[in-house]
């Protein structure tokens, strides 16, 4: 999503500045950890895509297919939707050995009129469909000029406004949002993410046959939704973990595959809110009374916690590992599970720290940097992490020897130490040791 969204944003600034109709060349150089896994993660044709004006958010997967075919038979992008320019997918500079300063996932656009620059930008990939260039140097994903009487960037910070007005962490980040966008119907908005990922998990169990690239793992998702439906007609308690397996598997099958999915808040780690998500709504007692409460209350604690890793850490692979990404996502989910459980904001806040304490460490290490082994897995074990740690938070009071700003903290320190080989770059951990013959998206 990122590098789409670069190349979306690139193209935007050559159609502004009316340069498009002279355009007639790209250099177009990708580096360190993007460059490493671009082929396993489709960086490559997304970028290809976001040129041609195309967003993640808003494009039609058919309609994605069928441009990338069009690109591979003619060797050409339509520059903003206007301008046909040569350029395919090996015309693109990799330099996996080579690392920006700001951050590992960097990439940079030049726009060539008979050699001459037109124009240059360098963007980074930081996360969760996020970008930055080297203007800005702050995330950007939309408007984030307004300012809020809610906003707080430590989890400490967060407590307190939770004292301070007597509500809850989802009602903090509820006024928050509506703060920073009073025109939005922001439960509307929440419900709008939360259908998205229903139907990329309801796709990902209709659909058969293996994902792409080498490895050739097969799809599970379709065969354990067949299985399950005629095994628990009723949804008994009994099968709960296996329904939070099921839909975490299927969203990161979708996510293997090129489907849409929700960033949550990374692609790579996309199975685990919505896994711990179907747990909230269908085997609480609040989410069997109303799942559209639920649900809304579920994604605000999710965002609140999830803004403090932004903020204080990173989840970035490329910066701190699978830490960044699953850890953060299960963080995200077991606190989240616990509001809605009728957890205390102090029992809340533990358990997004149990959550992240059990995944320090954590080592992103894709074989063939195809985001399917062990991701796909890893997110269904980390669901059910964040269940249990939302449970474990709630049979305590509240209190504890780790808080959660120590341990996002402790988690930022960790990326930071740790080899880069186990950052998203596809040559260590399981990467380096199992062997693989062929590579391709």
């Amino acid at each position: 999503m990122g590098p789409m969204r670069a190349a979306s944003r690139f193209a935007a600034n050559l159609r502004s500045a009316r340069l498009v109709p002279y355009v007639d060349e790209f250099a177009i150089t990708i580096y360190g950890s993007l460059a490493a896994t671009g082929d396993g993660h489709g960086t490559f044709p997304a970028i290809l895509l976001g040129l041609e004006g195309l967003d993640p958010e808003t494009i039609d997967i058919d309609d994605m297919a069928a441009v990338l075919a069009r690109q591979r038979r003619t060797g050409r992008v339509r520059v903003a939707g206007q301008l046909s320019v040569n350029l395919g997918v090996d015309d693109l500079i990799r330099r996996p050995a080579q690392t920006l300063d700001f951050h590992p996932n960097g990439m940079t656009f030049v726009a060539l009129a008979e050699k001459a620059e037109l124009l240059r930008r360098t963007y980074y990939s930081v996360g969760g469909g996020f970008i930055v260039d080297d203007d800005e140097k702050t995330p950007s994903c939309g408007d984030t000029e307004r300012t809020s009487p809610y906003a707080f960037s430590t989890a400490e910070e967060l407590l307190a406004l939770t004292a301070a007005h007597g509500i809850s962490i989802s009602e903090v980040q509820g006024a928050h949002e509506r703060e920073l966008a009073p025109e939005v119907d922001v439960a509307k908005e929440l419900l709008r993410i939360r259908d998205a990922m229903r139907e990329c998990a309801a796709h990902g169990m209709v659909r058969t046959g293996t994902l792409p690239g080498g490895l050739q793992v097969r799809r599970r998702a379709h065969h354990w939704h067949d299985r399950l439906a005629r095994e628990d007609p009723c949804r008994s308690p009994e099968f709960a973990e296996d329904w939070v397996n099921l839909v975490a598997l299927a969203v990161n099958e979708e996510n293997a595959s090129g489907g849409r999915v929700v960033t949550a808040p990374t692609n790579g780690a996309a199975g685990i809110i919505p896994a711990v998500l179907h747990y909230a709504e269908h085997y609480t007692k609040a989410g069997r009374i109303d799942p559209d409460d639920v649900a809304v209350r579920f994604l605000l604690a999710a965002g609140a916690i999830g803004s403090l890793y932004k903020q204080q850490a990173s989840i970035s692979g490329a910066e701190v590992g699978c830490q960044g990404e699953v850890g953060s996502a299960a963080s995200m989910a077991a606190g989240a599970l616990a509001e809605i459980l009728g957890g205390t904001t102090a029992q809340v806040e533990n358990a997004a720290e149990i959550a992240m304490e059990h995944c320090l460490g954590l080592t992103c290490d894709p074989i063939g940097g195809l985001v399917q082994i062990p991701c796909i897995e890893r997110n269904a074990i980390s669901a059910n992490k964040a269940i249990t740690a939302a449970k474990m938070a709630l049979r305590g009071d509240g209190t504890h020897r780790v808080s959660l700003d120590q341990v996002i903290a402790t988690m930022r320190s960790t990326g930071r130490d740790m080899s880069s080989k186990y950052k998203e770059t596809a040559l260590g951990g399981l990467a380096a040791n199992v062997g693989v013959n062929l590579v391709e998206c």
